[in-house]
């Protein structure tokens, strides 16, 4: 053990559309409404070039901790998809298959990463310039905007630390005029890893053991949902976030 102060890096998950699906089977592909684990890994590994069945480099980046904080709550949408011509499952003729696929519209989060400098570092930079194309949850789904400010390292604090300082991510001046008038402004709602015996933990099936096609499996972990204060501060210093 040690009790040196954790590393964190703070990414700008910002676009008309995301989708976090965590039950996607059959024709119903869900969304969570905030950032899995698996979504987030899977997005990292595609930046830093790992491949799907690189499992001891998944599981390096799944031990990173999450932390989001939903800066703007996103608005939960439905596509309704057809597909014509897919073979029936006897291999005898074809048939129209009819899915429904949800995804969050104009939704904005902060999503927080915590665990070794040299982890982050490599992760700030492939963001920055990717090996794969970035998404979010979809191919078609990219960002509105870079992940990271040119000058945003990792910086010596706790995840639960950033989610109560970092400036609001908000982009629009409308908003961020009205939240500055605004006396009884909600709180923003934070999804934080923690331990399985925290008080109000709820269990999440989106931890990723392996990605490889066919034999993806996903292990438990435990969050604890809450909000914090949108402060005057976190309005003021998130300013220069949204140029």
């Amino acid at each position: 053990m040690t009790d040196e102060q954790p590393m964190s890096l703070a990414l700008c998950f910002d676009a008309p559309m995301q989708s976090w699906g965590t039950r996607s089977r059959g024709v119903i592909r869900d969304t969570s409404l905030e950032p899995t684990k698996s979504g987030v890994v899977g997005l990292l590994a595609a930046a830093l070039g790992i491949d799907r069945d690189n499992n001891n480099a998944i599981a390096e980046l799944a031990q990173l901790r999450l932390a989001i904080r939903v800066d703007r709550e996103g608005i939960l949408e439905r596509d309704y998809h057809t597909t014509q011509n897919v073979p029936t499952t006897q291999g005898t003729g074809h048939r129209t298959v009819v899915s429904e696929r949800y995804y969050l519209a104009d939704a904005l989060f902060l999503v927080v990463l915590e665990g070794r400098q040299q982890l982050l570092t490599s992760v700030a930079g492939a963001v920055r310039q990717p090996h794969w194309r970035l998404s979010f949850g979809r191919k078609a789904f990219v960002p509105a905007r870079p992940l990271l400010p040119p000058d945003a390292a990792p910086i010596r604090a706790s995840a639960e630390t950033v989610l109560t300082e970092h400036g609001w991510l908000e982009p629009s001046p409308y908003l961020r005029a009205t939240a500055h008038r605004d006396t009884q402004r909600p709180g923003l709602r934070t999804v934080v890893e923690c331990p399985p015996n925290t008080v109000g933990a709820e269990a999440r099936y989106d931890h990723p053991i392996t990605f490889t096609p066919g034999q993806r499996r996903f292990a438990p972990r435990t969050v604890l949902v809450s909000d914090v204060p949108l402060t005057d501060t976190m309005i003021t210093t998130g300013e220069s976030l949204c140029i």
